[in-house]
């Protein structure tokens, strides 16, 4: 029974679409203005950049400046600090992509990889500031405040997830792989370039796909009167939409946005797994991961809230 539940579904899909196609037209078109007006000329900039820093080794550059910091707050090695470096500041899926790709290219190990993943593929500081903060809080006040509350959980969770990673190694920090970063290739021909782009373009289109997917999901579970609390953790931008128009206090508006921002959503999630297919790194680790991370972030808000008032 539960080989056939998966064709269940796309039938109960694909019915759905056709009883419903106001929905449909609305979710798709929504889920790619999202995409054409934001997320591509946000995010495809620095995937290519990235992408041509790895492929050329240029970003070893960056990580002997940015490394030892790193190293020191994370435990990561020299070259995964610049995972942490584009996962915190690019926003999704960003880590997840730069994590598979310095593993695939032999720059860490698994268990680096697996570690990394488990907390440096985040939501960017300029998508907290100004959607989650300014339009879906509608805060007056400092952001800086939620800013740091929302890097703060991460962190406090890689301290945890460390202990587990780093069993193998019995260090306090993963250990460099300086024998494949000497042999590290530091010039840059057009068929670098092109295979830079072309993996740019296919990466921010199956970012674009999964939006459009989850945003016609949303408009359909809508149309059955689905509760908003249960389509909010669907997808990131959508979901703080909704949860910001939920009657309720303040205080309840406040802990869920911030922990749905901390966890990403399920469409993050999506985009991660197509990031990661290739590398072999598992999804349900970091899910798990995920949730714990959006707890610790509850538990924070809460704490932030009382401080303040």
């Amino acid at each position: 029974m539960r080989r056939y539940l998966p064709r269940i579904g796309i039938l109960l899909l694909f019915f759905c679409m056709l009883i419903f196609p106001q929905a449909v037209f609305s979710g798709a078109r929504s889920g790619l203005l999202l995409w054409f007006e934001t997320v591509l000329p946000t995010l495809l900039p620095f995937i290519m950049i990235s992408g041509l820093l790895i492929s050329t080794g240029a970003f070893t550059c960056l990580t002997r400046i940015i490394g030892p910091v790193i190293q020191a707050l994370f435990g990561t090695s020299r070259e995964g600090s610049f995972a942490v470096l584009t996962g915190f500041l690019c926003g999704y899926p960003m880590g997840a992509k730069v994590t598979a790709d310095l593993y695939q290219r032999g720059h860490i190990s698994m268990e680096e990889a697996s570690y990394l993943l488990s907390f440096c593929n985040n939501t960017s500081i300029g998508f907290i500031i100004n959607f989650t903060l300014l339009h879906g809080l509608k805060l007056t006040q400092s952001p800086f405040p939620c800013v740091i509350l929302l890097l703060l959980s991460p962190f406090l969770c890689s301290l945890l997830f460390r202990f587990y990673y780093l069993r193998k190694y019995r260090l306090h920090s993963f250990p460099e792989r300086t024998i494949h970063t000497r042999k590290a290739e530091i010039h840059l021909d057009f068929a670098q370039l092109d295979h830079c782009i072309m993996d740019s373009f296919s990466t921010i289109t199956n970012v674009g796909g999964y939006i459009i997917i989850f945003s016609v999901l949303i408009a359909l579970l809508g149309s059955f009167q689905v509760p908003a609390m249960l389509l909010a953790p669907l997808e990131i931008t959508t979901g703080i939409q909704i949860l910001s128009t939920l009657r309720g206090s303040f205080r309840m508006k406040f802990v869920s946005i911030m922990a749905l921002t901390s966890f990403g959503g399920f469409c993050a999630a999506a985009q991660t797994s197509c990031m990661v297919k290739e590398s072999g790194l598992k999804l349900l680790p970091y899910i798990a991961e995920k949730l714990i991370t959006a707890l610790v972030t509850s538990f924070l808000s809460l704490l932030y809230l009382y401080l303040i008032e």
